[in-house]
């Protein structure tokens, strides 16, 4: 029988999106899966790395990072509980990943074998249209990521990434759950560069900061 974390995690899995907890449980009764644990910074996989492994992340959290010949690094995603690891490459031709992946925290994943997936894919409609649809919004996100990462300013990075937070949380006044240097690592920027523009804006009465806490004045100076 499943624990109730276990249960709650691919809850939140695209995988098993509109399913209740009990016809989870159902449908995972007869998958073969093994619960394993990973400690804090621990390498999950480097870049180059095959997929091998349909992963669902029970507890704990994954950054995904891609780098440069430079050495500059990008985060490309962070990954919590229910996220799939890399999704798109457990079927693919080529299943080589072009990031690297390290837990941030202590974390433990449900994993299963492609065979194991496929076969739930196979033979439950609901899961397949569910598979489905979360390659179609991974292609969403990574064109998005495209876009800002290549096509706009350090400045507009930074608006993006507070009018989305906005967004979010329902509210222009937002708290910051990441650290600067995460936020910048997440755009590919250098932390200077985050506070700069973060100043920049500031002065230009765009926004208000207090620490953690972020506050829009004026969305039109952004």
């Amino acid at each position: 029988m499943m624990t109730t974390k276990i249960l709650n995690a691919l809850g939140c899995c695209p995988l098993f999106r509109g399913l209740t907890q009990a016809e989870i449980e159902t449908m995972m009764e007869g998958v073969a899966y093994r619960l394993v644990a990973f400690e804090k910074k621990d390498i999950y996989a480097l870049t180059g790395y095959p997929c091998r492994y349909a992963d669902i992340i029970v507890s704990g959290e994954m950054v995904a990072r891609m780098a440069g010949l430079s050495g500059k690094s990008v985060e490309v995603s962070r990954l919590v509980p229910g996220n799939i690891i890399a999704p798109a490459f457990i079927f693919a031709q080529d299943k080589r990943l072009p990031v690297s992946v390290e837990t941030d925290v202590d974390t433990q994943v449900l994993r299963m074998s492609p065979q194991e997936l496929k076969r739930l894919i196979d033979t439950e409609e609901t899961i397949r249209m569910n598979f489905i649809q979360s390659l179609c919004d991974i292609d969403v996100f990574l064109t998005r990521k495209m876009r800002i990462l290549s096509l706009l300013t350090v400045r507009e990075k930074v608006s993006y990434f507070i009018l989305t937070a906005a967004k979010e949380q329902g509210s222009d006044t937002i708290r910051l759950d990441k650290s600067r240097q995460e936020i910048a690592d997440s755009f590919g920027i250098q932390k200077f560069s985050l506070l700069r523009s973060m100043s920049e804006l500031v002065e230009a009465g765009a926004i208000q900061v207090d620490g953690k806490t972020i506050t829009i004045i004026d969305r039109g100076k952004m």
